[in-house]
């Protein structure tokens, strides 16, 4: 009579680690693929383990240096460590809310010591300071945390209501100064074309009588040279009289015209005569004086 053999078959997925028993105590581990266990022997397929990378998602709420509360989101990257499955399998009965507890630990260790605006510019420290803690605990329960990342920083609705007012507040205060700055050059550029246009006008009334005065200046001298035993007096009054009948037409003809009251007799016209006379005269002792 022969013998009879009983033999069981498992198979272990890919990305899967199965954990071996021999009469309750762990014998070895099996890797991917398909494996025979003799009941008879004591063994069997305890269990199997995933070797994928695991995420955890952990909301803790701490409170800063400056007494703000805040609600962090981290998210932890693990895996089960290939070689030392049977650590992760026994170790541990619920290895995420260990993950957890410590992720709480660290994170309340080092957020109170630093201010809302210390923990924004430095939320990479603390994702840091959690893996390296993680690590040191977890890798003796077979376990490798392979990253963790400070996914959000959320402080109290009040405290971000606050947060943006200050801000607007200094971006409206920022456009004032420049507002203040634009109309300040605004006024300077406007005085100094003022003063460029009274300058400007001002040298063209020092030309036009300049020119008035040599062009008079011309005429008296020809008409002394082509009419002898006339004196410049004489040649001058009988220019203003001209002048003066001319500028009587012109208001004239003038097509709107206004009623325009002026001294009109001989007489008058010497008192023009004479007022012109000493402009030119002033004139002249101003130019004699310049040169």
């Amino acid at each position: 009579m022969g013998n009879a053999y009983c033999i069981f078959c498992g198979c272990v997925g890919q990305a899967n680690v199965g954990v071996v028993e021999k009469w309750g105590r762990f014998l070895k581990l099996a890797q991917p693929g398909l494996h025979f266990f003799n009941p008879f022997a004591g063994e069997s397929l305890a269990g199997i383990i995933s070797t994928r990378i695991s995420s955890l998602d952990v909301k803790i709420e701490t409170k800063t240096k400056d007494n703000v509360f805040v609600q962090m989101h981290c998210s932890i990257l693990y895996r089960v460590i290939g070689s030392n499955a049977d650590d992760a399998f026994y170790e541990l009965q619920n290895p995420r809310e260990q993950i957890q507890a410590y992720v709480f630990d660290v994170v309340r260790a080092h957020v109170p010591k630093m201010n809302l605006d210390e923990l924004f510019e430095q939320k990479g420290d603390v994702a840091q300071a959690v893996l390296e803690e993680l690590e040191k605990v977890m890798g003796a329960y077979g376990y490798n945390i392979e990253q963790i990342l400070m996914v959000d920083i959320i402080p109290d609705p009040s405290v971000r209501k606050a947060m943006n007012e200050i801000n607007a507040a200094q971006r409206q205060q920022l456009a004032s100064v420049y507002k203040g700055e634009a109309e300040k050059i605004l006024q300077i550029k406007k005085a100094e074309a003022d003063a460029e246009a009274k300058y400007l006008g001002g040298v063209g009334v020092a030309r036009q009588r300049q020119a008035i005065t040599d062009g008079l200046r011309e005429n008296i001298l020809n008409f002394s040279h082509k009419i002898e035993g006339t004196s410049a007096k004489e040649v001058m009054d009988l220019i203003m009289v001209t002048q003066y009948f001319d500028t009587i037409k012109d208001l004239g003809n003038s097509s709107k015209n206004t009623t325009v009251f002026i001294p009109h007799g001989p007489g008058h016209v010497r008192d023009i005569g004479e007022q012109i006379r000493n402009g030119l005269m002033e004139a002249s002792s101003a130019q004699i004086c310049a040169e």
